[in-house]
């Protein structure tokens, strides 16, 4: 179906991430049993829901399972881990330490000592995730990155750790697992921040412990939505799209155009591509979420992507570049259709744990700064602390606060 836009502009602009009273309530009583019980709870709840117990799995497994590997995913591998480690070597991360007249003034720019990483299980192992929060963990410098994974780990995921250079692994899942990383057991060390994706209960579990520990977001069900001109090819907007509605039922795949031809055609190849694809009944669920949608013309599509607010903006445009500074919320933005998301899920180099749910309009993607911690320096010179000790106790006491006043009044 292609719908017209001011048939999905309220919708954009009304998303949110949503939660659940019930599964609130279940995680709720998760957290609280593993945080009093410990490793007790924790393999109850894992041989309950898991059925199985929570392990630790040594390194040698994943040396062993990295070695298994045909030698070209190995090599997959190894390429997508460099390309992660260059792309977050050019991110800024120093701190700095300004001498004036003054005084000085400055950062102290440091990692977090120990992060936790979460890897879902479900129908598809995804070791790319794994890739993608671990590697730029290890670039910023974290002291000891820890990743939990559901039972029954999956030998890709146990091989990319081993590529990634993670410290430990933990068979466990679920929302148990987030309440170990954030509370700790005796078997399993408390983490300063967790991050990676997960189903309702990881996600809901994640905005519990937020306080006790770090997050880097709260992910929704992945989505993409492209902008395309007349020069893009409907056979590859038709692949796109269902690389992204294969993922879940709830996938959102948006195709955002004002050539209603290029739609009708787009919309053809989405039928004929469906016919064989081993996702095609999921993928098929994720369209009737997402759809094509005709613009006036490319401003529009654009205020209205900027609305949406999606993790991954696609513009297949024949020159893509100039329409790049129109983009305002986005979690990652694909240059021209030779630039496919896909590429982005895998190996291009940038994280692909990003925001969801219309997330990007205050939040960006998985970055080195999410492993980072900055805290200000000051130290001022004695004439600065008696000029500026004046204009301080007049604003504290517009705030009411005299003993404020009365420390700064010594000063002055």
């Amino acid at each position: 179906m292609i719908y017209r836009a001011e048939e999905v502009r309220e919708r954009f602009a009304r998303r949110g991430l949503s939660f659940d009273p019930k599964v609130e309530e279940i995680v709720r009583g998760i957290l609280q049993a593993v945080r009093e019980e410990g490793d007790e709870a924790l393999d109850r709840l894992s041989l309950d829901l898991d059925g199985h117990p929570v392990e630790e799995i040594p390194k040698r497994a994943w040396r062993e399972a990295y070695e298994d590997l045909d030698e070209g995913l190995r090599d997959a591998l190894e390429t997508a881990k460099e390309r992660i480690e260059a792309f977050y070597r050019e991110e800024a991360r120093g701190g700095f330490l300004r001498a004036e007249r003054g005084g000085v003034l400055g950062q102290l720019v440091r990692p977090l000592e120990r992060v936790g990483v979460y890897v879902p299980g479900g129908s598809a192992p995804l070791l790319s995730s794994l890739l993608m929060s671990v590697v730029p963990a290890k670039v910023a410098g974290v002291g000891e990155v820890v990743v939990a994974s559901p039972p029954r780990v999956h030998p890709g995921v146990l091989a990319a750790a081993w590529v990634a250079g993670a410290d430990r692994l933990f068979a466990m899942g679920g929302a148990q697992a987030i309440a170990a990383l954030a509370y700790g057991t005796r078997r399993v060390p408390r983490v300063d921040k967790i991050v990676g994706p997960g189903n309702a209960y990881v996600v809901a579990a994640k905005r519990q412990v937020f306080g006790a520990v770090g997050i880097d977001g709260l992910a929704g069900p992945t989505e993409t939505l492209i902008v395309a001109d007349g020069s893009a090819s409907p056979r590859l907007l038709a692949a796109d799209l269902l690389a992204q509605a294969e993922h879940g039922p709830d996938s959102e795949p948006w195709l955002l155009s004002p050539d209603r031809a290029l739609l009708e055609k787009v919309e053809a190849e989405l039928f004929r591509q469906l016919q064989d694809l081993p996702r095609g009944e999921i993928a098929r669920k994720a369209l009737e979420r997402g759809g094509l949608v005709q613009t006036q013309d490319l401003e529009e599509a654009f205020a209205l992507a900027n609305l949406y607010a999606p993790e991954h903006l696609c513009l297949a445009l024949a020159d893509p570049l100039p329409w790049l500074g129109r983009v305002q919320n986005a979690g990652g933005v694909f240059l021209g259709e030779g630039s496919p998301e896909a590429l982005g899920d895998y190996i291009a180099g940038p994280s692909h744990v990003m925001p969801t749910s219309g997330t990007a309009r205050f939040q960006g993607g998985l970055a080195l700064r999410d492993f980072l911690k900055v805290i200000p320096v000051m130290g001022l010179a004695e004439g600065a602390v008696r000029e500026l000790s004046r204009k301080g106790a007049l604003l504290a006491r517009a705030e009411g606060l005299e003993a404020h006043a009365r420390a700064l009044d010594l000063r002055s």
